[in-house]
């Protein structure tokens, strides 16, 4: 039995990382909104309600399904390395690494990425969509388990800086489950942008353009910029103003009759493309659903994407990505052929056009210790009742970097994804962007069935979306059992976080996958590393699925984590 209801719907719904954030997302469509109205509402939220792994000025990739023009796109919600950027001095002063600090800033993205969704194809006000975000920092609400927890784990790097602290540690210590958490600061910063928002005249559009203007060339960007100015950082009111979230195509795959949307190879979604894609030759039922055959397959075809991801992804405004050979079929044919039935890769297997012949290689800096979570991130979608689709991963956590005194912001440290290290795809660079773990999804068979869906987890991102995407799609799970199943996942690959360590041969396998499989896996080769069942660490994935000819929408949220789904 589910650990959640199933959740059923014929008119609108929500799903989010939060059940606050998705009441705001479901407020709003009830309001008459639409799936980018309640979408935004929700993300905007959870940047309130996540704070200590969602930013209000972090990131926020984005996807949208419009069902009228029948049409998927994407706008990117990553920021970009500041004018300034030095990767000569990360690697003279900090011997290759991207230190914890106001360094690591990136020009922060989500204000941008909301109110560029909402403006070009939502509905509603700035004012519509924040109010929910501004009545939870205002307000406050009661501290769940997950944030408890990362205060408490992260209680001395908050210590670092008094801004921090004085928000994150009130009374000099991280809140317990339960106590009313305000956050008074970021209530005015978003105040700030409402009101700037409703003093613009002409309309709906003058009011957005207003909003986003006081985040990027107002008020709070001067105090952004004169804290970095105070600390030794790089971000520049100029940095601020040219920035734009990009507005572009996304990636498809297809596995079967299914289609899948991804972002670009800026962020990793092209490696669940790439996995369907080398799936797609192999009979996924007849190995059994965790079955040790399954749990193998599946892990050696994400080595092989993950080794790709390593060697060739980065902004395609800066390296050139080799995207249509690596999602080609003829290239998922020959990558398929390195998956050995008995004996898995001992640590990454070679990148395509590498020599395959070797046996894998073993990080420098690989460690034995137990793998953490990777903290950050959250997510959300939206169904509507015209059958537009929404989809948003936004991130970045609280404690890496200074919040930004008497706004309650923490610009984007997302630059903790890129690599201090010449020649590499994702190396630093001025106006460039790192590679984003954060990766929203969308599936569908054409005039039938649609899936928005993703989930936080880092570089378990992709993997527990796959196991989801096969659930539903080969193994005819419900949408919540989908996604309740227990999870394996490979580290055998360099962390997308600084300091980037590597786990050769390393594969997560929850408690729930029977022992006997566990020891077969362990048999051909994988260095199992058994976990509690539901674990947090292996991501919490959040879908609605919408039967496109009846209208029934079926929801599903993670009970990994504190996610919860909402319709009517």
């Amino acid at each position: 039995m589910a650990m959640q209801p199933p959740i059923h719907a014929t008119h609108h719904m929500v799903a989010s990382g939060h059940h606050l954030a998705t009441q705001a997302g479901y407020d709003v469509l009830e309001a008459g909104g639409n799936a980018v109205d309640a979408g935004v509402a929700a993300g905007i939220a959870l940047g309130v309600l996540h704070s200590d792994l969602v930013q209000f000025a972090g990131v926020a990739p984005i996807m949208i399904y419009l069902a009228e023009e029948d049409r998927v796109t994407t706008v990117s919600g990553l920021g970009w390395w500041p004018r300034a950027a030095s990767l000569e001095r990360f690697v003279s002063e900090f011997g290759g690494r991207i230190p914890d600090g106001i360094l690591r800033t990136v020009v922060p993205a989500a204000p941008d990425a909301w109110i560029a969704a909402l403006r070009r194809y939502g509905t509603m006000s700035f004012a519509d969509v924040a109010s929910a975000a501004f009545r939870y920092a205002n307000e406050g609400f009661s501290v769940h388990p997950l944030m408890a927890g990362n205060l408490a784990a992260h209680a001395g790097e908050y210590r670092r800086w008094d801004s921090s602290r004085d928000i994150y540690l009130p009374g000099g210590k991280p809140p317990v489950v339960g106590e009313r958490f305000v956050q008074a600061d970021l209530a005015g910063a978003i105040r700030h942008m409402i009101d700037e928002a409703a003093a613009a005249r002409g309309g709906r559009e003058a009011g957005l353009a207003a909003a986003r203007d006081a985040f990027y060339r107002g008020d709070l960007a001067r105090a952004m910029v004169r804290c970095h100015e105070e600390a030794g950082g790089w971000l520049t009111m100029e940095d601020l103003a040219e920035y734009g979230s990009a507005e572009e195509e996304p990636v498809l795959a297809r596995l079967g009759e299914i289609e899948l949307y991804t972002c670009g190879p800026w962020c990793q979604g092209p490696v669940l493309a790439q996995m369907i894609g080398l799936l797609d030759g192999i009979e996924i039922e007849s190995l059994g659903h965790n079955s040790a055959r399954y749990v193998h397959t599946i892990a050696e075809a994400m080595k092989l994407c993950f080794a790709d991801r390593e060697r060739y992804y980065g902004d395609p405004r800066f390296v050139d990505v080799p995207l249509s050979r690596l999602l080609s079929a003829e290239y998922a044919r020959e990558r398929r052929a390195l998956i050995r039935p008995d004996r898995a890769w001992p640590g990454m297997p070679p990148a395509g056009g590498e020599d395959a012949s070797q046996p894998g290689g073993t990080a420098a800096d690989a460690v034995a210790s137990p793998v953490s979570a990777s903290p950050d991130t959250s997510y959300c979608c939206a169904v509507d009742r015209h059958g537009n689709c929404f989809s948003a991963t936004p991130s970045d956590v609280s404690w890496q970097s200074p919040v930004v005194p008497g706004t309650g912001l923490c610009p984007s440290s997302r630059g903790s994804q890129s690599w201090a290290v010449p020649g590499h795809a994702s190396s630093v660079a001025p106006g460039k962007r790192p590679r984003l773990t954060p990766n929203p999804a969308f599936a569908r068979v054409r005039g039938r069935w649609a899936m928005p869906f993703g989930t936080p987890g880092g570089d378990v991102q992709t993997q527990a979306m796959l196991q989801v995407l096969l659930n539903v799609t080969r193994f005819g799970m419900s949408t919540q059992d989908a996604i309740e199943a227990p999870r394996f996942a490979t580290r055998s690959f360099p962390n997308s976080f600084e300091p980037h360590e590597e786990f050769p041969g390393r594969l997560a396998v929850e408690e729930g996958i029977p022992d006997p499989v566990a020891r077969d896996l362990a048999a051909r080769g994988h260095d199992v590393e058994r976990i509690e069942d539901r674990s947090p660490v292996m991501g919490a994935v959040c879908a609605i699925e919408l039967d496109v000819e009846s209208g029934i929408m079926e929801g599903g949220a993670d009970p990994r984590r504190m996610s919860r789904a909402m319709g009517r």
